[in-house]
């Protein structure tokens, strides 16, 4: 598998591309942003690893550009700004995960794994869906081909990861889900990580699903998690 890693500290392009050559992939470095724009439009990669802070596109910039060309590929965020507001500009940006610096390298194999595993299976279990390629439930509908939400006939704009995690909820209607079992099957984490990136995601959704006095729809279960349902 080919990874396309974006970094501008030698020191940390060579370590982390050691590691992973060592895994088995194939890995591409780029020092710059607009190298590695013009390496995005020429080659196909299985995941791109962008640091954020880079010379000439900066990488939520450079994430931007990827999502606006139609590329899907997953993307993992590196940067040594690891506050919450930070980790969601940067998933709202498209970008799949985010890794603070310093960082382990078993973590950053493990995300990689994580990532790609998600990129070659998109779809979860449990689907509660149509001929048409429609989730619903209550009164709200989300169609996948079309990777749209209406509530009540009425368009909502979501974000990429906003979509995914009403689709996770929608999947799995009545069903308390911890902010574990989220992480997992939304942003494709599997071993324990700060949670606080659900929660604010929640909120997002929320305020996009209920507005102008609607049925509330996203339940807090304390000390459990989230049910999606339409009366508690």
């Amino acid at each position: 598998m080919k990874i396309l890693l974006v970094e501008d500290e030698p020191s940390v392009a060579s370590l982390v591309q050691k590691a992973l050559v060592e895994e088995g992939y194939e890995v591409t470095v780029a020092m710059d942003g607009n190298i590695a724009l013009d390496h995005i439009q020429r080659f196909q990669y299985s995941l791109f690893v962008f640091d954020l802070m880079l010379p000439g596109i900066n990488g939520i910039e450079l994430c931007k550009r990827t999502r606006q060309q139609g590329i899907a590929t997953p993307i993992l965020m590196l940067t040594a700004l690891g506050t919450t507001d930070n980790v969601v500009h940067g998933l709202d940006s498209g970008a799949d995960d985010y890794l603070s610096k310093p960082f382990k390298l078993v973590e950053l194999q493990a995300r990689i794994r994580s990532l790609i595993r998600r990129g070659n299976n998109e779809q979860s279990p449990n689907a509660n869906s149509t001929k048409d390629n429609l989730l619903n439930h209550a009164d709200v509908v989300m169609n996948l081909d079309e990777k749209t939400v209406t509530r009540n006939g009425v368009l909502i704009e979501l974000t990429v990861t906003e979509f995914r995690l009403l689709e996770y909820f929608l999947r799995n209607p009545r069903k308390v889900l911890s902010r574990m079992d989220i992480l997992e099957k939304v942003w494709g984490y599997d071993f324990n990580m700060n949670t606080k990136v659900v929660d604010v995601y929640m909120n997002y959704l929320r305020k996009k699903l209920e507005q102008q006095e609607q049925s509330k729809l996203l339940h807090t279960v304390v000390g459990m998690g989230y049910v999606f349902k339409e009366n508690l």
